[in-house]
């Protein structure tokens, strides 16, 4: 990551092109973001860690920049002032810059040779250490993993393994007293060890790692298999633990072996020697990042190494009238999520540790007296009660009639074996300290840095938070602090000590909540131009203004620019806000719009429709649209459809509506990635008798569907055929079911625990409020999905407070929880009514319900929304409790119309048996074609896995052996067929030998044909997607899965330029049926056919271990496809197009 950012740094202030880089890196791969190396196992993809993608490299002259990759240096000649490389290729060079960085270091008991013969020991530094891990997982799956330390490498370990689904339990031995020894002081380490234990992982603390414990391979006997490690020190002294893998993080060791063998001076202990201008011991050659020693030092943080780079790059480029840059003392603090638990320090943060060995202690500041002063006085010195080093301890009782403080000072401890020192003032402090010194000040102050020390410490245990602030003891200085479970003041705090500002507040403010802001939140609008926002890249906040300036009005950019969010990322909300405030005050509009086709946003959209009683999207385009003969897309036609269900209620199914419906609406059920579907009976408040559980026994056993019981105490049956599905909701309906509405943006569940039903500690009826209210609700659309839930008393069995309703039962009626959420950003329900009678409690979350689905956003869940709103929550009790704005009647006349609409919307279909055709696989025959191999797993039938990434392809028409000029006309389908209407966009598929074949209609355009396989994931069903056109006018057709975008005319992707499909000639015949200009059967066979393409459980094996680019994919006209996915737009990043997250 260093040598990339040198050599972004130098290309870019090398003005005059004074110079040509070559760079030689031994990985396979681009540089990629070792930071995030963690989230490589959830993806799988190497493109979406890469730095910078291959078109970056591509746009780069080549007399100015050079790579090579899977190319390593081995040997350096400084006399000759040229390096070979392991492919014999030899580079002479003018200035030779050593990024080699640094290897995991191993324990003395495991030499090369016992590590090479045992398996099952792995270090985490590279792709190559994930992808052994996880196929070794894979192959020995139910076992436990060990870490070997408790750093922040060592729980980055952690947390992979952690989510490894082969990984049964996770252990870490550390050998101090709690994990990130390095980053916190004892109480800071408490808490995260207390948050680690919480998640089921077991911390041995005061441990280390003696010897392995192996069995020879029953395979080959000259193979040792790892099965546990002997452990030492303290009470564990001879203790063993059972393990089938142990990961290694005990500290990292600098490659200077290059340097070493090129007679370059290194330290004894590991690092290349380099001077203030960061050069070697040999003349023009530097060494940078983890390799290289500073005054004796090195460094195993990004921010340091990119320091060292932009130091280097100024000094090769920018010294020609000006002073060069030296090294200076780097700045260490960081800021890191590690196994779910947000960590920062920054400035001294040991400050009291380093004082505490230093003379410079030996004065502090005096306890208050007996009887305080009118007066108030400085902050003082008194020990921090309740202070504990293990957890089984109770803190020590304060005094009889002492209040516990919540927020405390701590003093400077004087050194072991020493009295404390008599009490002196701060002026006292201070003379002494800086009497005589190199940083004496001209009024005779040190700085602040070399005085005594106050420390504010808030500790609270309940909620996982911990927050120390290091004070000059006057309190005037910020000097360094730690944070854990709340790091969001983190960019202010480190500002506040870099610029060594005196404060605007008392130090007793950073605990109360202002933070030594000056009133901001996290929207940085308080912060200085020269505050650093990015600390992996060294971004300021002046500099995404400056891109916003000159021009630049999108983040995509600002981050290419910039680098900010390219590191570990936790900067991006803080850079987002800065980006949207930058934008106002530059005079660009920020608009909320809902996409091209309508400059208006949902909410305004809602009320047009409202208001107009528009009915069609149709409708919608002609009265809202920029252009009423347009289509529209993916975007604006499920959230116009959505607001037609919010407002009239009509059946999606029907032909008007059928169009604006998105993967999961458009068949009523949720789709899955082989094609078939999940079919979720209502099961309301999660009760559910006998008779009906039997029921669903025997719908899954006829059907073949794999069940499984949800978190919203409903059961999923998956695997349905779509043209089964009828069939199993006629079964559902006679048996009393009805819809779950798990495919739509509507209300999903309202979870319940069983209150007085049967606990004897329910207090509230919650079985029968949660019944009444999934009753209600039922079926009514939103902006996303709902879920709601009650628990009968505090034990809080529903989860009722992460839910977007929650309400908990008290001894005075119903205590009412607000637009809480799981999933990727989970937030806590707000407290916002207490006590409700029950009798009030529907009309309240009526009123919420329906302010929430008429002004929030698209795609927007009650969390985003109440964050968003102008006020926050307490603007929303006055308006939903007090009434406010005088819209509490129009509100609840709006919700009881809404559920007045309610018919179900299976049992619609099924008593209409002229529905079921729009249900057929293939209009054209009643065979069936299987869409993935079908494996067997615990007793249960599942579609083979998806590898974790497929090689692109493009399709077309010349890949067909048979000219097109000698193609024939078929009938493939009947008019009738798609049920054309001039109020909507229709799709049938048709099968054609083994190939399956997608037909169009758009109204007042005709007819379109393509392939039914999507090339992206192998996935055949385009004809669920949703038809659409851009501003240009190009039609096309949008992958219901992850929404690349087709275009009918050459089956190009309008967002992905790594696929394309073959499209087809349709005409209409006078006798009403549809003709497809084709091949011959065997001709398209030999290209589209289902068997060539179906994906099998031994590709997922072939390309899920990351060997993609050990064998070859032949495409259709036998050339070899790519081996690495690119994204949007041609960005490498194997995701899917637009926003690829499936949003149900």
């Amino acid at each position: 990551m260093v040598g990339i950012a040198f050599i972004e740094k130098l290309l870019n202030l090398d003005s005059s092109h004074s110079y040509t880089i070559i760079t030689c890196g031994e990985e396979s791969h681009l540089a990629y973001n070792r930071v995030a190396l963690t989230e490589y196992l959830q993806h799988r993809s190497i493109e979406k860690l890469y730095l910078n993608q291959k078109d970056w490299y591509a746009r780069q002259p080549v007399d100015r920049f050079e790579f090579f990759t899977g190319e390593t240096v081995v040997h350096l000649d400084p006399s000759k002032k040229e390096v070979r490389t392991s492919k014999e290729r030899v580079l002479e060079y003018d200035i030779c810059v050593l990024a080699t960085g640094s290897h995991s270091a191993m324990p003395s008991y495991l030499p090369p040779p016992r590590l090479q013969k045992t398996r099952g020991i792995f270090v985490y530094r590279n792709i190559a250490d994930l992808d052994n891990i996880l196929s070794y997982a894979e192959k020995n799956p139910g076992g436990r993993a060990v870490v070997v330390g408790g750093g922040l490498l060592g729980l980055e370990a952690a947390k992979a393994v952690y989510d490894l689904e082969e990984v049964k339990d996770v252990a870490i031995v550390n050998r101090q007293a709690y994990p990130l020894s390095r980053q916190l002081d004892n109480d800071g380490g408490d808490i995260v060890l207390r948050r680690i234990e919480a998640m089921g992982v077991q911390v041995l603390t005061h441990a280390s790692v003696r010897d392995i414990i192996t069995s020879p391979s029953p395979s080959d006997p000259s193979i040792d298999i790892l099965t546990g490690l002997h452990l030492s020190g303290g009470s564990h002294d001879a203790e063993q633990i059972d393990c089938m893998l142990v990961i290694y993080a005990i500290g990292i060791t600098p490659r200077d072996d290059l340097a070493r063998s090129a007679g370059i001076k290194t330290e004894k202990r590991g690092g290349i020697v380099v001077d203030d201008s960061l050069m070697t011991s040999a003349k023009d050659v530097y060494a940078i990042g983890e390799c290289a020693s500073w005054k004796g030092e090195t460094y195993g943080l990004i921010a340091p190494g990119i320091e060292m780079a932009d130091i280097l790059s100024f000094n090769l480029t920018q010294t020609n009238g000006f002073k060069p840059r030296k090294m200076n003392a780097p700045d260490l603090s960081t800021k890191l999520k590690l196994m779910g638990v947000d960590v920062a320090s920054y400035g001294d943060f040991f400050a009291e540790k380093r004082l505490s060995s230093s003379s410079s202690t030996k004065k502090v500041i005096a306890p208050p007296p007996a009887s305080a002063p009118s007066a108030p006085e400085p902050a003082t010195s008194v020990p921090l009660s309740g202070t504990q080093t293990q957890l089984a301890k109770p803190p020590s009782p304060s005094p009889k009639g002492e209040k516990k403080s919540v927020w405390e000072t701590v003093p400077v401890a004087a050194p072991l074996g020493t009295s404390a020192p008599a009490p002196t003032t701060v002026a006292q402090a201070e003379a002494e300290s800086g009497e005589g010194g190199e940083k004496k000040k001209k009024h005779g102050h040190g700085p602040p840095e070399d005085g005594p020390i106050e420390c504010l410490v808030y500790r609270d245990p309940f909620g996982g938070v911990y927050k120390k602030y290091i004070f000059s003891a006057d309190g005037k200085y910020l000097l360094g602090g730690m944070m854990v479970g709340d790091t969001s003041d983190y960019v202010k705090m480190v500002a506040l000590v870099k610029k060594k500002k005196q404060l605007e507040v008392s130090p007793s403010q950073f605990i109360l909540g202002a933070g030594g802001a000056k009133g901001g939140g996290e929207d940085g609008d308080d912060l200085d131009d020269d505050t650093q926002i990015c600390s992996c890249h060294n971004v300021a906040k002046g500099d995404i203004i400056n891109c916003v300036n000159a021009g630049m009005d999108n983040l995509s950019d600002i981050k290419v620019k910039t680098k900010a969010g390219t590191g570990c990322g936790g900067c991006m909300p803080l850079v987002t806000s800065i980006f949207k405030s930058a934008m106002t005050a530059s005079g660009h509009t920020l608009t909320n719009h809902l996409c091209p086709h309508f400059p208006h946003s949902r909410a305004d959209l809602f009320h047009i429709t409202k208001i107009k009683k528009l009915k069609t999207f149709t409708e919608v385009m002609e009265a809202s649209g920029t252009n009423k003969d347009a289509v529209g897309c993916e975007i604006c036609k499920p959230a116009v459809g959505s607001i037609l269900s919010s407002i009239w209620n009509e059946h999606v199914m029907q032909p008007v509506h059928h169009q604006n419906q998105d993967t999961n609406d458009r068949f009523m059920a949720n789709i899955q990635r082989n094609g078939t579907f999940s079919v979720v009976p209502r099961i309301a408040g999660g009760e559910i008798t006998p008779d009906k559980l039997i029921v669903l026994g025997q719908v899954a056993k006829k059907y073949n569907l794999y069940t499984k019981i949800t978190g919203g105490q409903r059961i999923d049956l998956f695997g349905a055929q779509k043209q089964d599905l009828p069939d199993i909701w006629a079964e559902l309906v006679e048996a009393g079911f009805e819809s779950g509405h798990a495919y739509g943006k509507s209300l999903r569940t309202v979870k319940s625990c069983v209150g007085t039903t049967w606990c004897r500690y329910g207090i509230g009826d919650s079985v029968g409020l949660a019944i009444q209210l999934e009753e209600r609700y039922k079926g009514i659309r939103s902006p996303h999905k709902i879920k709601g839930g009650v628990s009968g008393c505090v034990r809080e069995c529903a989860e009722a407070q992460s839910k977007d309703f929650g309400l908990i039962a008290s001894d005075k009626g119903w205590n009412i929880f607000l637009a809480g959420n799981g999933g990727a950003t989970p937030r806590h329900a707000t407290l916002f009514a207490t006590d409700v009678p029950p009798s009030k409690v529907v009309r309240i979350i009526d009123r919420f319900l329906m302010y929430y689905i008429q002004t929030a956003d698209k795609l927007m869940r009650t969390a985003r929304w109440i964050e968003q709103f102008e006020g926050g929550i307490e603007r929303l009790k006055k308006i939903i409790l007090d009434d406010e704005l005088g819209i509490c009647a129009d509100l609840d006349r709006d919700m009881d119309e809404l559920v007045g609409t309610y018919a179900d919307e299976w049992k619609t279909i099924v008593e209409q048996p002229e529905r079921k055709k729009q249900f057929r696989q293939f209009v054209n025959t009643d065979k069936r074609a299987p869409q993935i191999e079908e494996i067997t797993e615990r007793g249960q039938a599942r579609p083979a896995d998806w590898p974790k990434a497929f090689p692109p392809v493009k399709m077309s028409v010349k890949d067909i052996a048979t000219p097109k000029d000698q193609w024939t006309w078929k009938r493939m389908a009947k008019v009738d067929d798609l049920t054309p209407t001039d109020a909507g966009t229709t799709s049938a598929a048709v099968k054609y030998g083994d190939s399956q074949i997608s037909i169009f209609h758009v109204p007042k355009r005709g007819y379109f044909a393509t392939q039914q396989m999507c090339p992206h994931r192998r996935a055949f069903v385009l004809d669920h997607g949703i038809i659409g056109d851009d501003a240009k006018g190009n039609m096309y057709i949008s992958c219901p899965l992850h929404k690349r975008n087709f275009k009918f005319d050459d089956g190009e992707c309008l967002n992905d330029e790594e696929y394309s499909i073959i499209t087809f000639d349709v005409r209409e015949e006078e006798d009403g049926h549809l003709s497809l200009l084709l091949p011959e059967e065997d001709a398209l066979d030999a290209v589209l056919g289902t068997s060539k393409w179906m994906v099998r459980q031994a590709t997922a094996e072939a390309l899920g271990r990351g060997s993609a680019g050990q064998i070859e994919f032949v495409g259709p006209d036998g050339r070899i496809l790519g081996e690495e996915p690119k994204g949007c737009n041609g960005a490498d990043t194997g995701s899917g197009c637009g926003n690829s997250k499936l949003e149900w």
